[in-house]
């Protein structure tokens, strides 16, 4: 099962690498992220003009629990690297949608996405992007 969920995470990395890429930015996957002692994000991408740090989740469920290691994780590599932090998620039969921390459900120990709040909280992949009609001044 383990195994089975790692997969479904590559596989959406390595979708949003290709969703990056073919926008005209550039991304990567960083290698063992999760799993380093260092604090690391699954993607790091960019443009010209904006550097992101992504944790990535893909999920079957219609809420996804991160946790606080997670979160700080993100937090203090995108600080120190100078990126915008951001949790990309995608939901069965969903597009990914990607949210800043402040827009997590804090719920406890951890924090919490759930569809109807990536779907109002969210952004879109042209959205994060700058492809559409987006007011990046909500970006942090």
């Amino acid at each position: 099962m383990v195994l089975n969920c790692k997969a479904k995470g590559t596989r959406g990395e390595r979708e949003l690498i290709k969703i990056f890429n073919e926008s005209g930015w550039s991304a990567i996957r960083a290698a063992g992220s999760g799993s380093s002692r260092y604090p690391s994000p699954d993607i790091l991408a960019g443009n010209a003009m904006r550097r992101v740090a992504i944790e990535c989740k893909v999920t079957k469920d219609q809420k996804k629990y991160l946790s606080k290691e997670d979160v700080e994780q993100l937090q203090t590599f995108a600080q120190r690297f100078g990126a915008e932090s951001w949790v990309g998620i995608r939901f069965p039969d969903e597009e990914w949608y990607f949210l800043t921390l402040e827009d997590l459900e804090k719920t406890g120990n951890c924090w919490a996405v759930s569809v109807e709040l990536a779907k109002r909280r969210g952004l879109t992949a042209e959205e994060l992007m700058g492809k559409g009609n987006l007011d990046l001044s909500r970006t942090s």
